[in-house]
């Protein structure tokens, strides 16, 4: 009351921000006063203040594709931070059946955190998209400085290396795979590189070898192309990738002619009988290096950070500087430019059938023409309508900034009169028998 809201209109803001049962995924301790907010429906006030959503964000403009939804420009609307914003139509999603990439990229990113990666600051939801709020780099992709006839110089390059390799031991140490480096996926901010795109990242373990061909087919390493029987593979995939994007920089073609539509024995052909030529112009370090990360066996190829720093080209290269983007590269990207192509935002502005700028509209008028009928009720046996209930109830809502309170995803669970808040992080399982978030809905 206090607030102004009626109850009605609580419970609509709380089903459109939180549709159980709801998952939260941080670091920092959880208290019971804490956890209490998550059962009181009708304090929307703290809800809110706790939870980001696109109401907290200004629209600016659409900067890109990503594999799975556009990517746009915002700010957030409290701090004025500008940030980089991933969103994903659910339906789209489900009948394309990619929803499980979609969340094992939320998975991977809301762990990580790294200079050289795109970090993930915050993940929600609304009943059309799926968002990821990342950092934002204005600099462009490395496939559009090319595209723009931008010639990396040999030192440039050399940087770039030393970061990927620091990013890319990062990612090994937590057991990542990312499958897709590449130049439309490593993105400038003053000079500097950073690694995004997740989709299709994977995590290897002892009990889980890797076998599964993915990848852009031009980046990806021998080993993962094999003839008759699947062929495990590891970290050394990324290290391959690298080497191929280095030596385009420096040549602006790749080393290997294999285009997305070259079939696998064609390109396991290419890798028996091709040879890789280097241009003489190029130093016999910089050749000596890119032919260790183009190495065909694995077991022979540089794959570690301990590898690339007792090479002696990189002998001289300051890594705690490196690591703290204190080397300034020969390149750096034009400011005042947002670096990308505006065919991006005259598409999402013109042909984009819900374009984002339009949704709050969009979804009241929605809500408005559902309170007035019954169309909301949904057949049972509807299976579109049963796998995008099941993705609203499996995402996972993030909040880099505010550190929310597990370090594993809590489910906030419940019926009429019971529920449990389930979590394994700093305090163990907490506050048993809390009350119901919402009627009807029980755990299993």
């Amino acid at each position: 009351r206090a607030s102004g809201y009626s109850r009605k209109q609580h419970t609509a803001a709380w089903h459109r921000h939180f549709p159980p049962p709801v998952q939260v995924v941080g670091t920092a301790p959880i208290s019971a006063a804490y956890c209490q907010m998550f059962v009181q429906p009708f304090n929307i006030e703290m809800l809110l203040f706790l939870a980001v959503t696109f109401d907290h964000f200004e629209i600016l403009r659409a900067i890109g594709k990503g594999s799975f939804g556009k990517v746009c420009v915002v700010q957030k609307t409290d701090t004025k931070k500008m940030y980089a914003m991933k969103y994903m139509n659910k339906q789209k999603c489900v009948e394309r059946n990619e929803v499980r990439n979609v969340f094992k990229e939320l998975q991977i990113m809301q762990g990580l955190e790294h200079p050289f990666l795109v970090n993930l600051w915050y993940s929600f939801q609304d009943e059309e998209d799926m968002f990821m709020v990342v950092d934002l780099l204005l600099g462009g992709d490395l496939r559009y400085h090319l595209q723009q006839n931008v010639r990396f110089p040999e030192g440039t390059v050399k940087l770039f290396i030393c970061e990927l390799v620091l990013a890319l031991d990062y990612l090994q140490s937590r057991h990542i795979i990312h499958r897709s480096a590449r130049p439309q996926v490593i993105l400038y901010l003053a000079g500097h590189v950073h690694i995004t795109d997740f989709n299709i990242a994977t995590t290897l373990t002892k009990d889980s070898p890797v076998t599964t061909i993915a990848g852009t087919k031009p980046y990806m390493a021998p080993e993962m192309f094999s003839p008759t029987t699947p062929t495990s593979y590891s970290f050394a995939v990324d290290w391959w990738s690298l080497g191929v994007t280095a030596y385009e920089l420096l040549r602006t073609r790749r080393p290997y002619h294999i285009r997305a539509n070259t079939s696998t024995d064609e390109i396991a052909h290419v890798f028996r009988t091709a040879t890789v030529t280097y241009p003489a112009a190029w130093s016999l370090d910089m050749v000596t290096l890119l032919r260790k990360l183009l190495e065909l066996n694995p077991e022979k190829r540089f794959s570690q950070l301990k590898d690339i720093q007792s090479f002696p080209y990189l002998s001289d290269v300051n890594w705690d500087a490196v690591l703290q983007k204190r080397i300034m590269p020969e390149f750096i990207p034009m400011k005042g430019r947002l670096n990308c192509d505006p065919a991006f935002e005259l598409e999402e502005m013109i042909l984009e059938s819900k374009p984002l700028h339009k949704k709050k509209k969009r979804l009241a008028k929605k809500e408005k023409d559902m309170s007035k009928s019954n169309s909301s009720q949904v057949r049972a046996g509807d299976h579109l309508q049963r796998h995008l209930e099941m993705l609203q109830r499996d995402f996972i809502v993030f909040n880099r900034e505010k550190h929310w309170p597990l370090t594993k995803p809590l489910t906030v669970l419940g019926g009429p009169g019971l529920g449990r808040l389930r979590g394994g992080g700093c305090g163990g399982p907490v506050l048993e028998e809390l009350g119901a978030l919402r009627a009807g809905e029980t755990e299993e």
